[in-house]
C-alpha cells in the first residue's frame, strides 16, 4: 500500500485528500519509482480548482513532476534497474509514494544535484524551453517576462541568458535581488510598469511572456510589434482573441536531460522557496496560490525503501 494525494471534486485546496491505495504495478515496458521529492506547479492548482478549460475526470490524482529511485522495472526494460536515481514526469500521478511511468519519461539524476532541486526542475524547466522555442529567442534579442520570479519565470530568465538574450523581468520590489542574481533586469510590477519596461529596453522588446494573467497579456500587445512573439502560460482563452500564443510545455527526455545536465554542472539554479511533507499538500497548494515568495514549492515525500516486491517485474534488493 502507499499514500497518494488526490481529489474527487473541484474546488479550493481543502478538497485535496491523502488516500491509501495499492502501489501501482508497472507494465512490461514501464518502471516504478519510489518518489523522494515532487514539485507543486500552478498547473496543479488550476486543475484541482477546475479553472476554465482545466477540469479533469474525477476522482483524480495530482502532480506531474518528481525525482526518486527506481523501485522495480518491467520485464522488457533493459537500460534501467532498481536503485537508479531518476528525474521524471507522470501526468496527474506524481504526488504519491510510488509512481509508474514509461522509460521515455525519466532521465538520470546527476549525483551532485540535491533531491529537493531534482524534484522541481522538470516541469518549469521544460516549460521555459518550450517558451524559448516558440518565441524564437535568439542571441542579442530582448525578452520581457511578466511575472519573472516564479518557478517557470526563474528558469526562463536563466535559460534565455544562457542563450545570450537580454531579459527584463517584472516582479514586486522584494524579488528584484532574486532576478538580478539570475541575470535579469528587474522592473517593478505596478502602476506604470509598461513605461518602466520600455525604459529598460532602449532598442525595443523583441518578445514577451505573460506568467501573470489578467490584463497583463493585453498590455504586452502594446509593447511587442510582432504578436506571434508574445506568449502566455496562464490565459489561453484570451490568447486566442488577441492573436498571441498560448504556450503549453512540450516534454521530452532530451529536454529533461539538458536541464538535468545544466543543473548538475551548476549552470542552472533551481530556487526552492518552501518544502512541505506530502501530508501538508493542502498547505503547499495554498502557498503556490498565494503568489508570495519566489521559486518553487516542493513536497518531501519519502526516502527510498530498503526493499520492495515488484509483481511481474524485478525485485529490489537491499
Amino acid at each position: 500500500m502507499m499514500k497518494a494525494a488526490g481529489f474527487d471534486q473541484h474546488g479550493p485546496p481543502d478538497v485535496l485528500r491523502l488516500v491509501a491505495a495499492p502501489a501501482p504495478e508497472p507494465a512490461p515496458h514501464q518502471i516504478r519509482v519510489r518518489v523522494v521529492t515532487a514539485g507543486v506547479q500552478p498547473f496543479d492548482t488550476l486543475i484541482r480548482a477546475g479553472a476554465p478549460g482545466m477540469s479533469t475526470a474525477l476522482p483524480a490524482g495530482i502532480g506531474n513532476e518528481f525525482a526518486g529511485v527506481v523501485d522495480c522495472v518491467g520485464e522488457t526494460v533493459t537500460h534501467l534497474r532498481p536503485g537508479d536515481e531518476v528525474i521524471g514526469w507522470a501526468h496527474m500521478a506524481a504526488h504519491a509514494e510510488y509512481v509508474v511511468t514509461g522509460t521515455e519519461a525519466v532521465v538520470a539524476k546527476p549525483s551532485g544535484l540535491p533531491w529537493t532541486e531534482a524534484g522541481a526542475i522538470g516541469a518549469s524547466g521544460q516549460t521555459a524551453l518550450s517558451v524559448l522555442r516558440e518565441l524564437e529567442i535568439a542571441p542579442g534579442q530582448t525578452l520581457l517576462v511578466a511575472g519573472a520570479a516564479g518557478g517557470a519565470g526563474s528558469m526562463l530568465v536563466q535559460l534565455a541568458r544562457l542563450r545570450e538574450a537580454r531579459v527584463i523581468g517584472t516582479a514586486s520590489p522584494g524579488r528584484h535581488d532574486h532576478l538580478r542574481s539570475l541575470g535579469a533586469i528587474p522592473v517593478d510590477y505596478g502602476d506604470g510598469w509598461m513605461s518602466r519596461a520600455l525604459a529598460a529596453a532602449p532598442h525595443g522588446i523583441d518578445a514577451a511572456l505573460d506568467a501573470v494573467g489578467g490584463p497583463t497579456l493585453q498590455a504586452l500587445t502594446g509593447l511587442v510589434a510582432d504578436h506571434s512573439r508574445i506568449g502566455t502560460l496562464v490565459d489561453h482563452r484570451q490568447a486566442a482573441s488577441l492573436g498571441v500564443r498560448g504556450i503549453r510545455a512540450q516534454r521530452s527526455t532530451q529536454q529533461l536531460q539538458l536541464l538535468a545536465d545544466l543543473a548538475g554542472q551548476g549552470r542552472l539554479r533551481v530556487t526552492v522557496r518552501a518544502r512541505y511533507p506530502l501530508e501538508q499538500i493542502v498547505e503547499a497548494h495554498r502557498d503556490v496560490e498565494s503568489g508570495h515568495g519566489h521559486g518553487k514549492v516542493v513536497l518531501d515525500i519519502g526516502a527510498p525503501p530498503p526493499a520492495s516486491a515488484c509483481p511481474g517485474g524485478v525485485m529490489v534488493g537491499p
